[in-house]
């Protein structure tokens, strides 16, 4: 570490939680008292044009506070988990060089775990099997597609609900392409940071108001015109419900409902039930990182003031 510049700089620090637990605003307050820069951590904001439903932070904030690697592709492109490990760690070298915090805030826990375990050796996407899972999950549906996976990679299928298309597509894609499962071949590669990097986990305990905020924040994003964002969305690119920006909880729904597949009041069930299910993924994923210290959203901007404030006086 002594040879190495970035991290002679100071520590970078992570916040990390579910969707909906008030991790954006315990990072704003702090970039009130502190120079902090953050560095999302969310596999939605990367797409541009995708503002209601990823609840992306507005112009008035990131004119307060620089935000990085948000509105980087359309929504009609791909981004990799390693583009973004690639992105987030410039994005947090540079930061660090000019003298600021890096604050890495998001909830794709896929991404955290890439950044800190480097990528695991895997194959690249192939778009004509993508196409052929899509289709077959068209006609069978996926529940039928996890079964399937189930049966050459149980490990894999334990961690991934029946109904999460992409990890399913992920997985069986890499089964087909490689001949071995997914789960035997996570985990191989470790690539060290150029930057000391310290997390913390915002866990709220009490998880019917974690319920209650996501229903709050979901009917907030319908009145702010969710519907109507992904109309024009889909009237300015060429997407398909198959893209995964279009299988963002919330416009997978909004799709299914402009496709007259679902009325208005089952397109709002199915996106709360969806949101709860993503946060119950993201809490097992925070429980698979054991060291990271859990913070209640109440009391997480007290604690995280010092912590970091101490940092930035020890730097200085």
């Amino acid at each position: 570490m002594a040879g190495n510049p970035a991290a002679r700089l100071g520590p970078a620090f992570a916040l990390l939680g579910p969707t909906a637990s008030g991790k954006s605003a315990v990072a704003l307050k702090l970039a009130e008292r502190l120079p902090i820069e953050i560095v999302s951590v969310d596999s939605a904001l990367v797409y541009r044009g995708m503002d209601i439903g990823t609840a992306k932070p507005g112009a008035a904030e990131r004119s307060r506070v620089p935000h990085h690697l948000i509105d980087l592709v359309d929504p009609d492109q791909s981004y990799s988990t390693g583009r973004w490990r690639s992105d987030a760690i410039r994005a947090t070298v540079q930061v660090l060089e000019r003298g600021r915090v890096p604050l890495l805030v998001g909830g794709t826990m896929l991404y955290y775990r890439a950044l800190v375990a480097g990528l695991d050796v895997l194959p690249q996407a192939d778009p004509d099997l993508r196409r052929e899972l899509d289709a077959q999950a068209a006609r069978r549906g996926w529940p039928a597609l996890h079964a399937e996976l189930e049966k050459v990679d149980p490990k894999s299928a334990h961690r991934i609900a029946p109904k999460d298309a992409q990890r399913i597509q992920r997985a069986l894609e890499v089964w087909r392409l490689t001949g071995k499962p997914l789960s035997s071949l996570q985990g191989k590669s470790s690539q060290d940071l150029p930057f000391r990097l310290k997390a913390f986990a915002l866990v709220p305990s009490d998880r019917e108001a974690l319920s209650r905020r996501i229903e709050e924040r979901f009917d907030a994003m319908l009145r702010a015109g969710l519907v109507e964002e992904v109309r024009s969305l889909r009237g300015r690119f060429e997407l398909t419900a198959g893209m995964a920006s279009m299988r963002c909880v919330g416009y997978r729904q909004a799709w299914d409902f402009l496709e007259g597949r679902i009325g208005e009041k089952e397109m709002r069930d199915k996106a709360l039930a969806a949101t709860r299910q993503l946060a119950k993924r993201q809490l097992t994923w925070l429980r698979s990182f054991p060291d990271l210290p859990r913070l209640e959203p109440d009391s997480a901007f007290q604690r995280l003031l010092v912590l970091l404030d101490a940092a930035e006086i020890e730097r200085s």
